[in-house]
């Protein structure tokens, strides 16, 4: 399958990309409008001399983002684990 090419202005730099499918395409079109529009928020919002340290706080805002999205999953995950290892041991007791 050929790949699609891509470009994508991220702080006022374009960026070519390769992607496998429309799907990832879209994917890094939306990815790259919230990068831009968190930057701007920061910029208008805080005293930033530099580009990257706007881009850092970003990276920052979405990694966090991603984490405490995966400690969430990670606790409701080990939840219903329990849950199920104590319907089994029920299970298995009336059984």
């Amino acid at each position: 399958m050929a790949k699609i090419k891509v470009n994508v202005v991220i702080a006022g730099r374009t960026y070519p990309l390769s992607v496998n499918d429309t799907n990832e395409e879209e994917g890094m079109r939306k990815a790259a409008k919230n990068i831009n529009e968190l930057i701007a928020k920061f910029e208008q919002n805080y005293a930033v001399a530099d580009k990257q340290d706007v881009l850092a706080m970003c990276a920052l805002q979405f990694a966090s983002k991603a984490e405490i999205v995966s400690l969430k999953n990670t606790k409701e995950n080990t939840e219903v684990l329990e849950k199920i290892n104590e319907l089994t041991k029920l299970l298995e007791n009336h059984l």
